[in-house]
């Protein structure tokens, strides 16, 4: 069985954590709190050298970093993993998309604004830089949902999976998606999956989830 080190109010450990339960996948949840510093202790560095969550344990002595290669890994030989050369690359784009445009933007703007008390004062001059790169990418994203329901392959994949993370987090952090009707509809298409799970939910809450696997 798997082992996840994720903290609850991460977007890149929820990532993470929906793909396991829209799949269904047994695991062992193991809560890592980065503020608390628990993420930068000897034992927790011995696993992951960069200190950060989340992290997947997939085997003795061997871990995997980085909530979008965990979830390639996770995914493969299922629907969430697109298998056609262009559909899985078209997937892959989304997902670097993710990391280069939205998460550094949106992802920072929900750490310190919803996270980190006193964040706001303390990032001030960031703030401005965030909401406008940040609106960029939300552009993007729109303007690709309006002639498509997702991401790649004409399905939900690992991209949406990823590209929701924090893009459902944004109203907490300043950015109104009320001038992005496509995204707010790609939203409820992604919670609307068989096992879909919200990023409070923990892996006790129930006991057999439905699975997306199961339309295989």
């Amino acid at each position: 069985m798997y082992k996840l080190y994720s903290m609850q109010r991460s977007g890149n450990s929820y990532k993470v954590r929906l793909a396991l339960a829209l799949l269904n996948v047994p695991y062992e949840a193991i809560e890592v709190d980065i503020l608390r510093g628990e993420s930068r202790t000897p034992d927790f560095l011995s696993k992951n050298p960069s200190g950060q969550v989340p992290l997947l344990e997939v085997g003795d002595d061997r871990y995997l970093a980085e909530s979008n290669a965990i979830l390639w890994y996770v995914a493969v030989g299922t629907p969430l993993a697109p298998e056609n050369r262009i559909d899985r690359a078209e997937a892959l784009q989304w997902m670097f998309f993710e990391q280069h445009a939205l998460e550094p933007n949106i992802g920072a703007a929900y750490f310190w604004l919803s996270l980190v008390k006193g964040g706001r004062d303390l990032q001030t001059h960031s703030l401005e830089d965030w909401m406008e790169r940040g609106y960029g990418a939300l552009q993007v994203m729109e303007n690709h949902l309006k002639t498509n329901a997702y991401f790649a392959a004409r399905q939900l994949t690992v991209a949406d999976i990823a590209l929701y993370g924090y893009t459902h987090l944004a109203d907490r952090c300043d950015f109104d998606l009320q001038a992005f009707p496509a995204i707010r509809d790609w939203l409820k298409r992604v919670e609307a999956a068989p096992g879909f799970v919200p990023m409070d939910w923990r892996p006790a809450d129930i006991d057999d989830p439905a699975s997306i696997a199961a339309s295989a």
